[in-house]
């Protein structure tokens, strides 16, 4: 979560916004001390809805990844459930079986196989899950290198420097050199041939990202399991394969199913994946799989006594609502296979209709077309000098939309480009409108006889990857 820090006492107070419904209209409240007498729940509400008026509009943010739009039944369902604490499995044991029933019906879409029975729990998200992740990889790898009598002092995680960045937070938190093999000329995320040179004795994992948040590709994950095979067979060093598939876990089983990325590859002993991205469920749930019991080692698990029944738990927190937990399964079996598969894949298409129609426009280029995730990112021609990618995401907010522009990492870094993330609640419709504002937006770029006007870079960027 981001950090605040304390404010220094300020004269400056609300004043409610519907004076209409107290008693003394001469009311104020401090806005960064607890008030002495409250104000009742209408006023409450009324103030604080008013003032979210000036967030944007959530269908129109095409910066997030994670859900903004959910049936109507699924968001009473979440409201009717939010008591429930999804640690206290002994009170409420049908919200457990149902969170089990989750994580089996995951396994199953990444094809664990039955005779290894795979494990799993759900997180708060895909970067909780990551770092449980990473944390059976290094104490596996430790386990390992202390049977062996090596030294366990240097551990180190593979990844692309495209990488999303509870990574490296997991890396720092948990005291693990972190290698980001950077960008190079037109390869923006990692491949096998890097993932295996950056590779030694003390790596504990590869993580391999199935849908980069740059530009929405796959890295290549059958053959940097197949090239890790080989640094095995030819060197003896043993590297598992974590896939990072906070995205693309639930989007390649169900409109790129001929793609191996799964367990299917034995090389592959975990999996994360973001159930409020493209599993379709407002913030706040993520999964974590591992192949087998052997991937999750037994000390990382803790059997918690709890209001008088026992669970095995692996977890970075404690209590957290059941509610996003019951809404994913939820949407698994409103829709089922046929019905995700339907989501996604209008979402892929109104992806790919806006990439081709951007493509079309004169003086952009695509980076990616929205054909792995349905996501994509475009940049502006050498030849455009008047304007930037920051300029045309400043215009396009001027309509409403939330299109982020920003720099790719070290090594591209002189890249910036505009990324645009298509989700459950985007149509045709509302595209074909985004595409006529930006071309109207664009051809007052285009008719400029000069440079915009470039204020100061950081008050510039309105978005940071």
């Amino acid at each position: 979560m981001g950090l605040s820090q304390q404010r220094s006492r300020s004269t400056h107070h609300h004043r409610p916004a519907a004076p209409v419904h107290l008693q003394d209209p001469d009311l104020e409240m401090p806005a960064h001390q607890l008030t002495e007498n409250g104000v009742g729940g209408d006023m409450a509400y009324e103030l604080i809805s008013s003032e979210l008026l000036l967030d944007g509009q959530a269908r129109l943010n095409l910066a997030t990844f994670v859900t903004t739009w959910m049936p109507s039944l699924a968001a009473r369902l979440m409201a009717d459930t939010a008591d429930k604490n999804m640690i206290d499995k002994d009170e409420y044991p049908q919200t457990a079986e149902i969170e089990a029933r989750c994580v089996n019906i995951i396994a199953d879409l990444w094809n664990s196989p039955a005779s290894e029975r795979a494990t799993g729990c759900s997180t708060t998200g895909s970067s909780e899950a990551a770092m449980l992740s990473g944390l059976a990889l290094k104490w596996r790898w430790r386990e390992r290198r202390r049977a062996a009598g090596k030294s366990t002092d240097k551990p180190n995680l593979v990844t692309g420097s495209n990488v999303q960045v509870c990574w490296e937070k997991f890396c720092r938190y948990w005291d693990v050199e972190p290698r980001l093999v950077p960008m190079e000329g037109n390869r923006y995320h990692l491949n096998a041939e890097e993932a295996v040179k950056h590779c030694d004795e003390n790596t504990i994992g590869v993580v391999a990202v199935l849908g980069s948040t740059f530009d929405g590709s796959y890295e290549p994950v059958k053959e940097i399991a197949a090239a890790l095979d080989t640094l095995e067979s030819d060197k003896g060093c043993d590297v598992p394969l974590h896939v990072d598939g906070a995205s693309g876990g639930f989007v390649a089983p169900f409109i790129q199913p001929e793609l191996e990325w799964d367990f299917q590859l034995p090389r592959v002993q975990s999996i994360n994946a973001s159930g409020h991205k493209y599993g379709l469920v407002y913030p706040g749930v993520g999964w974590a799989i591992w192949r087998n019991a052997e991937a999750l080692p037994k000390d990382l698990i803790f059997d918690v006594n709890y209001l008088g029944g026992h669970m095995p738990t692996f977890a970075l927190n404690f209590s957290r609502p059941g509610s996003e937990v019951l809404a994913q399964y939820f949407m698994f079996t409103s829709l089922g296979r046929t019905g995700y598969t339907r989501v996604i894949q209008t979402a892929q298409d109104v992806a790919m209709h806006l990439s081709n129609g951007i493509s079309e426009m004169g003086p952009y280029e695509l980076i990616s077309d929205g054909s792995e995730l349905p996501v994509f990112a475009f940049t502006l021609k050498p030849e455009v000098k008047n304007y930037t990618v920051y300029d045309v995401s400043d215009r396009l907010r001027q309509h409403g939309w939330l299109v982020p522009a920003y720099a790719f990492p070290e090594n591209r870094q002189d890249l910036s480009v505009l990324r645009i993330v298509v989700r459950a609640g985007m149509n045709l419709d509302m595209a074909d409108l985004l595409l006529e504002h930006l071309e109207k937006i664009t051809g007052f770029l285009e008719s400029l006889d000069g440079p915009f006007p470039a204020p100061d870079p950081k008050v510039r960027q309105a978005f940071a990857h």
